[in-house]
């Protein structure tokens, strides 16, 4: 990672305040990456060994739903976190994601960083009380998607 791209790195809100031996850790499994627009990221389901943050762009988040399919829940703009599921067990995709413009982001591998949070307390405690209130966010959506779906069902006239 250059300098710029730690610079970056080390600006993003999710690791505000984070010492800098622990942000050096983190970047030595950080890499920047592009998605074009479309590109899918993970499915729901699939195992979760890595997240991003988002720089530019925007990624869609999506959850099967039985009986109605894929269903637009969140989206993820840039400065917010793409993923939390890595961080708890099974450590498999909660949503899917699909990048919904041309999206730039730094993709963090999460085996180490989950080894770190282990081992020091404080980025441990850190860790789990950022991407905690991401995931409660994201659960949040999808809770006011599904009852706004609910709702439009609802309001449909049946067709018997």
């Amino acid at each position: 990672m250059d300098s710029e791209e730690m610079a970056e790195f080390a600006g993003h809100p999710i690791l505000n305040g984070l010492r800098d031996d622990l942000l050096a850790s983190l970047a030595a499994h950080a890499r920047t990456i592009r998605f074009p627009a479309e590109t899918r990221i993970f499915d729901q389901g699939q195992v979760a060994d890595r997240f991003w943050l988002v720089c530019d762009g925007q990624v869609a988040l999506d959850l099967h739903v039985p009986g109605r399919g894929m269903l637009l829940v969140d989206t993820v703009s840039p400065g917010a976190v793409l993923g939390w599921s890595w961080l708890f067990p099974p450590y498999r995709w909660r949503f899917g994601a699909t990048a919904a413009a041309p999206t730039r982001a730094m993709e963090i591998t999460a085996g180490p960083v989950r080894e770190l949070a282990e081992n020091d307390a404080e980025f441990g405690r850190a860790t789990y009380q950022r991407l905690s209130e991401v995931a409660v966010g994201r659960l949040q959506a999808t809770r006011l998607r599904l009852l706004d779906v609910d709702a439009e069902a609802a309001e449909r006239p049946s067709s018997a």
